[in-house]
């Protein structure tokens, strides 16, 4: 899982990445609200751990602004703030679930577990079919096809192609596609977002049937054939 972690106190954050680490999670850090907007337009994430008490914009206010730009990643709110009215505040701005400082690790991936759990059931409820011309995906079963006939993709080649399918219209570069099928660790110097896109295309683009369109310097286009 990728996750952002914004957090200003090194001694919380060491702690908290190291944990999160040896569960199996990539980290990344985040200061600051500012240095937070600019992980959020690089990089797509799974989770957002938020502290409140930032210098510059808080938490809250960055919570408020992540909303209005309709990114609905879960937002785990972290804060030794412990009052009612803090908590209430938060959670009507935006944020998913609030942990009060100090927590129990084991309290906080159960947290993550469950925010996680309840957005993917979300996700699945609302996308269980995609239609883009002659290509159909049904997400509950993780079938393709195209004209009608079944198509069979690799577990990375489905996951690019649901990520293309739900950016559809919009530009998305190799280094979202590279942080939303592979990772945030994984070598940004390699080409194999290049590579997987032609396996995609080998295996929708048949027919004379053009869904991923190339734009020069910024990344991919995925539109459904007029």
């Amino acid at each position: 899982m990728n996750i952002l972690l914004v957090e200003d106190d090194s001694r919380i954050s060491d702690f908290v990445i190291k944990g999160l680490e040896e569960a199996g999670h990539a980290v990344a850090l985040a200061p600051t609200a500012e240095s937070a907007r600019e992980q959020l337009q690089e990089h797509v994430w799974d989770l957002i751990l938020m502290d409140i008490m930032l210098p510059g914009i808080d938490g809250v206010q960055l919570t408020k602004l992540i909303r209005r730009r309709h990114n609905q990643t879960p937002i785990l709110v972290l804060s030794a703030l412990d009052g009612p009215d803090d908590k209430v505040y938060a959670l009507d701005s935006g944020a998913d679930d609030y942990l009060v400082k100090p927590f129990h690790f084991k309290e906080l991936l159960s947290r993550i577990n469950a925010l996680v759990r309840r957005a993917n059931l979300a996700h699945r409820g609302e996308s269980q079919q995609y239609t883009s011309g002659p290509l159909q995906v049904n997400a509950a079963e993780h079938t393709v096809s195209v004209h009608g006939e079944q198509v069979d993709l690799s577990p990375k080649e489905y996951k690019l192609l649901c990520y293309l399918l739900e950016h559809h219209g919009r530009v998305v570069s190799r280094t979202q596609l590279l942080n939303a099928v592979w990772g945030i660790n994984f070598d940004n110097s390699t080409n194999v977002v290049d590579v997987y896109i032609s396996y995609l295309r080998a295996k929708i683009e048949k027919q004379g049937t053009k869904f991923i369109h190339t734009v020069k310097g910024a990344g991919y286009l995925w539109k459904a054939p007029q």
